[in-house]
């Protein structure tokens, strides 16, 4: 009896998915066929992604689906009617743009970020969630493109991949170099325990004209002078250009 029962638990669930499948393969061929009418009509395809997402934003995984998957050399154009239509879908947006592997994850974040800066913090969670191998770049890219957002990009980022703070340490100082302290204070609040790596790498990512703020950042942070001084020198700054600091 058991074994009956099971089979025909396993036989609804199989009916379950291959109704779903089926479902799934109907709402693209629908989605296909309206996008296609529209480029037909000499509409383009930034165009054609707006008015269906417009109607059917809830569609919005099939629709950029079916969009790469066609277009997949306009996706800049998919990208900008997709998030013009309904910018709060940004993130569904980018994740499609990601696994369609239509553009490097930066270049796609870059786009939606000057498109919808606003959401400047969410698009980079996702791409870092689908492609974590390019945190760096994607948050080099995302502070160059919306640098009034680069404390949130840095904390939000460096506390959700705290194995990869460094590499968004890294990124946040190349990007803005300017404000290599501001940065450091930032990641130090977050991560007391990683002074001294946060001052080798951050002096190592910057110019000699910004060591010794630096080293200033950390001890006003609560790390030791001294430490914070051979964590500097360890990241490549001159002996003498801290000098100043042993007095």
């Amino acid at each position: 009896m058991k074994k009956i029962l099971i089979l025909l638990m396993l036989a609804g669930i199989s009916s379950a998915v291959v109704a779903k499948d089926i479902a799934e393969y109907k709402q693209e061929r629908l989605i296909a066929k309206i996008l296609n009418q529209q480029v037909k009509k000499h509409r383009t395809i930034q165009s054609s992604v707006y008015s269906i997402l417009s109607r059917y934003p809830e569609k919005v995984d099939v629709v950029m689906a079916v969009a790469f998957a066609r277009y997949p050399e306009e996706y800049r154009q998919i990208l900008l009617g997709a998030l013009s239509a309904e910018p709060g879908l940004a993130c569904d947006v980018i994740e499609g743009a990601i696994k369609a592997k239509v553009a490097p994850s930066s270049e796609l974040v870059q786009i939606a970020i000057e498109a919808e800066p606003a959401y400047a913090q969410e698009i980079v969670n996702t791409a870092v969630q689908f492609n974590p191998s390019e945190i760096e770049n994607i948050v080099r890219v995302a502070i160059r493109t919306e640098p009034y957002d680069t404390i949130n990009i840095v904390n939000n980022t460096a506390s959700n991949y705290p194995s990869q703070m460094l590499n968004v340490l890294t990124a946040a100082i190349t990007a803005i170099p300017e404000q290599a302290t501001n940065i450091v204070k930032d990641i130090l609040a977050l991560f007391p325990n990683e002074a001294e790596t946060v001052v080798s790498t951050a002096v190592n990512q910057s110019t000699d004209s910004h060591n010794t703020a630096i080293v200033n950042a950390a001890i006003a942070s609560g790390f030791d002078k001294d430490s914070a001084i051979a964590a500097a020198i360890a990241g490549g700054a001159k002996q003498e250009t801290l000098a100043k600091l042993d007095n």
